[in-house]
Protein backbone atom coordinates (compact mmCIF):
# COMPACT_ATOMS: atom_id res chain seq x y z
CA UNK A 1 0.00 0.00 0.00
CA UNK A 2 2.80 2.36 0.55
CA UNK A 3 3.95 1.79 -2.69
CA UNK A 4 0.62 3.40 -3.72
CA UNK A 5 0.91 6.30 -2.45
CA UNK A 6 4.76 7.47 -3.61
CA UNK A 7 3.16 6.66 -6.86
CA UNK A 8 -0.23 9.59 -6.39
CA UNK A 9 2.49 11.90 -4.76
CA UNK A 10 4.65 11.30 -7.69
CA UNK A 11 1.80 11.90 -10.01
CA UNK A 12 0.37 14.65 -7.77
CA UNK A 13 4.07 16.39 -8.13
CA UNK A 14 4.05 16.33 -11.29
CA UNK A 15 0.75 17.42 -12.10
CA UNK A 16 1.47 20.79 -9.62
CA UNK A 17 4.74 21.15 -11.35
CA UNK A 18 2.77 21.25 -15.03
CA UNK A 19 0.60 23.29 -13.60
CA UNK A 20 3.06 26.06 -12.15
CA UNK A 21 5.12 26.37 -15.43
CA UNK A 22 1.48 26.88 -17.59
CA UNK A 23 0.66 29.61 -14.49
CA UNK A 24 4.12 30.78 -14.89
CA UNK A 25 4.31 31.12 -18.51
CA UNK A 26 0.65 32.69 -18.79
CA UNK A 27 1.91 35.60 -16.23
CA UNK A 28 4.68 36.38 -17.60
CA UNK A 29 3.43 36.73 -20.95
CA UNK A 30 0.43 39.11 -19.42
CA UNK A 31 3.44 41.17 -18.09
CA UNK A 32 4.96 41.45 -21.18
CA UNK A 33 1.87 42.15 -23.42
CA UNK A 34 0.76 46.00 -23.77
CA UNK A 35 -2.08 47.04 -21.87
CA UNK A 36 -3.69 48.74 -24.66
CA UNK A 37 -3.62 45.13 -26.65
CA UNK A 38 -6.13 43.75 -24.02
CA UNK A 39 -8.58 46.95 -25.04
CA UNK A 40 -7.97 46.66 -28.56
CA UNK A 41 -8.97 42.55 -28.46
CA UNK A 42 -12.13 43.44 -26.50
CA UNK A 43 -10.86 41.43 -23.38
CA UNK A 44 -10.52 41.97 -19.40
CA UNK A 45 -8.19 44.89 -18.53
CA UNK A 46 -4.71 43.57 -18.15
CA UNK A 47 -4.62 44.87 -14.19
CA UNK A 48 -7.25 42.31 -13.43
CA UNK A 49 -5.41 39.22 -16.07
CA UNK A 50 -2.26 40.01 -13.96
CA UNK A 51 -3.78 39.46 -10.69
CA UNK A 52 -6.13 36.57 -11.69
CA UNK A 53 -2.64 35.03 -13.34
CA UNK A 54 -0.63 36.48 -10.29
CA UNK A 55 -3.08 34.19 -7.68
CA UNK A 56 -2.92 31.25 -10.04
CA UNK A 57 0.67 30.96 -10.14
CA UNK A 58 0.76 30.97 -6.13
CA UNK A 59 -1.51 28.46 -5.79
CA UNK A 60 0.28 26.29 -8.49
CA UNK A 61 3.25 26.83 -7.12
CA UNK A 62 2.14 25.92 -3.35
CA UNK A 63 0.85 22.49 -5.50
CA UNK A 64 4.41 22.15 -6.92
CA UNK A 65 6.27 22.27 -3.22
CA UNK A 66 3.64 20.04 -1.98
CA UNK A 67 1.91 22.64 0.59
CA UNK A 68 -1.25 21.30 -0.41
CA UNK A 69 -0.88 17.55 -0.26
CA UNK A 70 -3.15 16.66 -3.14
CA UNK A 71 -4.93 18.23 -5.74
CA UNK A 72 -7.71 20.65 -4.23
CA UNK A 73 -9.95 23.45 -5.89
CA UNK A 74 -7.74 25.98 -5.98
CA UNK A 75 -5.27 23.99 -8.08
CA UNK A 76 -7.61 22.66 -10.29
CA UNK A 77 -8.94 26.68 -10.66
CA UNK A 78 -5.55 28.16 -11.47
CA UNK A 79 -5.16 25.79 -13.96
CA UNK A 80 -8.42 26.62 -15.33
CA UNK A 81 -7.48 30.21 -15.21
CA UNK A 82 -3.87 30.10 -17.03
CA UNK A 83 -5.44 27.41 -19.74
CA UNK A 84 -8.63 30.88 -20.26
CA UNK A 85 -5.59 32.73 -20.53
CA UNK A 86 -3.52 30.91 -22.97
CA UNK A 87 -6.18 29.45 -25.10
CA UNK A 88 -8.60 32.58 -25.41
CA UNK A 89 -6.41 36.20 -24.53
CA UNK A 90 -3.31 34.83 -25.26
CA UNK A 91 -4.14 34.09 -29.34
CA UNK A 92 -6.17 37.66 -29.43
CA UNK A 93 -3.60 40.10 -28.03
CA UNK A 94 -0.44 38.35 -29.83
CA UNK A 95 -2.34 39.27 -33.33
CA UNK A 96 -2.49 42.95 -32.38
CA UNK A 97 1.00 43.02 -31.97
CA UNK A 98 1.84 41.88 -35.63
CA UNK A 99 1.70 43.74 -38.56
CA UNK A 100 3.92 46.42 -38.15
CA UNK A 101 6.51 45.91 -41.15
CA UNK A 102 4.94 43.89 -44.09
CA UNK A 103 5.51 44.27 -47.42
CA UNK A 104 2.61 43.86 -50.34
CA UNK A 105 3.90 40.26 -50.41
CA UNK A 106 4.21 39.65 -46.62
CA UNK A 107 6.48 40.49 -43.68
CA UNK A 108 10.48 41.55 -44.48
Amino acid sequence: MGAVHGVLDLIYWVLGVAAFAMSAFALIHAIRTPARAFAIAGKQTKQLWLIILAFATLFSFSAAVQFITSIGLLSIISVIAAGVYLADVRPAVKEIGKGGNSGPYGPW
